[in-house]
């Protein structure tokens, strides 16, 4: 039997996204940065419209309504500043024909 032998994950990544494997680790680490940067900015960002104390459902919504996009712009920072932002600029675009059900033109 002549099985090939199973990609790995990065390789997957790879070819689905069209990178090379230097690109690969460049597009993690924005994803890691921007995920880091949101988790520190969580709190004051939300203390900021809802207050200190016990979390409500105004916390959940206020965090689901800014954290959306501030996220967003940080990935498009990230991307920017490491040399990937033609990479992140698609993936944002493409993000957000499937959250308004936009069509490629």
């Amino acid at each position: 039997m002549n099985e090939t032998p199973k990609k790995s994950w990065s390789q997957r990544l790879q070819e689905k996204w069209g990178v090379t494997y230097k690109q690969l680790l460049v597009i993690l680490l924005v994803f890691a940065l921007t995920g880091t940067t949101i988790l520190f900015l969580k709190k004051p960002v939300v203390a900021f419209f809802v207050g200190e104390g016990e979390k409500s459902v105004w916390f959940t919504i206020i965090y689901l309504i800014l954290i959306l996009p501030i996220y967003n712009l940080f990935l498009l920072l990230y991307g920017f500043l490491l040399g990937q932002g033609k990479f992140f600029w698609e993936y944002e675009k493409k993000f957000f024909r499937r959250i308004f059900g936009r069509n490629k033109a």
